[in-house]
């Protein structure tokens, strides 16, 4: 099979992030560097990620945390700031994130060792949903609402059409639930500026089938298998 393939029933990562682990040097076969796509793997091949050897792992595991502000979703961070992975460090498998939700926001994100379920969740064809509580700056009006449902311009493209209501009306701010499929850098954000609305505070609430429900910010849990077979068939 392909070597991204190959890495991401390894649980490494994704197909796309294994492809750009691999155009940058990071992967190796029987111990000569990988920077070019192509490459197929054989039974007995020997393949290692940062020096380390990788193999296909039989048992999967998925795991829900509930993301603070404040933390990046990332690996490592050259800048120092906390890491989501930071708290996974002692977890029986490696495990990676299913997409990212950006520093300043908090809520809902899914950790896998299952890189072909990965790669179906983030892949645009599957248009998988992600709904966010977003307080935001001001009274939303209806033509608001109109705008963010029928798509609004963010770098000269229209999203998608999104699902947006109010669920409260503070003195000086909303609260609007918003659900998208689409994946743009900080999408939420400028959407709802793009309407004339600062985001104060942003959680995803609700990936595909999974809901964060009253899980406490900074802790997680596994799936329970009905959380796992309502993902398969979701997808």
């Amino acid at each position: 099979m392909r070597l991204q393939k190959y890495m991401a029933e390894c649980g490494v990562a994704s197909r796309r992030r294994a492809e750009e682990m691999i155009l940058a040097g990071q992967v190796s076969v029987n111990g000569e560097t990988i920077t070019q796509m192509g490459v197929q793997v054989e039974e007995g091949d020997e393949v290692r990620v940062d020096g380390k050897v990788i193999r296909p792992e039989t048992k999967k595991h998925y795991v829900i945390y509930h993301k603070p502000a404040g933390e990046v979703t990332t690996v490592s961070d050259p800048e120092g700031r906390a890491c989501v992975l930071d708290h996974f460090r002692d977890y029986p498998v490696r495990l990676y994130p299913v997409g990212r939700l950006d520093y300043d926001s908090e809520g809902l994100l899914l950790l896998t060792n299952d890189g072909a379920l990965t790669e179906r969740m983030l892949h645009p064809s599957h248009q998988v949903d992600k709904t966010y509580l977003a307080r935001v700056t001001g009274a939303v009006t209806q033509e608001a609402l109109r705008i963010l449902r029928a798509g609004v311009m963010l770098d000269d493209h229209k999203t998608s059409p999104a699902k947006a209501r109010i669920v409260k009306e503070e003195t000086f701010a909303t609260v609007v639930l918003i659900t998208i499929h689409e994946g743009r850098n900080r999408q939420v954000r400028r959407m709802c500026e793009a309407v004339g609305h600062r985001v104060l505070q942003l959680r995803r609430v609700r990936f595909g089938p999974l809901e964060l429900g009253d899980l406490p910010r900074g802790q997680w849990r596994e799936l329970t298998p009905e959380e796992v077979r309502k993902l398969q068939a979701y997808l």
